[in-house]
């Protein structure tokens, strides 16, 4: 449940305070849940690690939270095709992504996560977190767009 919430947090302490937190909203909703067979009670967990995460951003206003538009202009340049960035993603050791990852604007990570590793539309995000459906497909563009261009400038220093 940690990496769970390390995915959505800027750093650590964060993380742990989400966790703290998922765990807490786990023990009061127990009774809710309803055993579907084997691995339901962890997707079930992971649900409401997720809702929690997202929520702890929400209070703070995290998600809104954004690199402003001027000042990102040149950045996120496409960095190349989506299967040349899948591959450098796959030379890259796992640490140094999960910290791209934790770098990119709390609402532009949140986005990023719940469709990358959720599978969630952007329908289901935008619902989810309040914003329109074409923000949240923006929003992944613009994640995707700086890590492509963080993996490219880190693939250049590794040569």
């Amino acid at each position: 449940m940690f990496y769970i919430c390390l995915r959505y947090a800027s750093d650590k302490e964060q993380a742990e305070d989400m966790m703290h937190d998922g765990f807490l909203q786990i023990f009061q909703s127990l009774g809710s849940f309803t055993d579907r067979g084997e691995g339901s009670l962890r997707a079930w967990m992971e649900r409401v690690m997720i809702n929690t995460c997202l929520q702890y951003l929400r209070k703070r206003d995290l998600l809104r939270e954004s690199v402003s538009l001027d000042r990102t202009a040149g950045l996120f340049a496409e960095a190349g095709s989506q299967e040349e960035l899948e591959q450098a993603a796959e030379r890259i050791p796992v640490p140094v992504l999960h910290r791209f990852i934790a770098e990119l604007p709390p609402g532009y990570r949140a986005v990023f996560n719940l469709y990358v590793f959720e599978g969630w539309s952007h329908k289901e995000i935008a619902e989810k977190l309040g914003i329109k459906e074409r923000t949240s497909s923006s929003q992944y563009h613009r994640a995707k767009n700086s890590l492509a261009r963080k993996i490219k400038e880190y693939e250049e220093q590794h040569r």
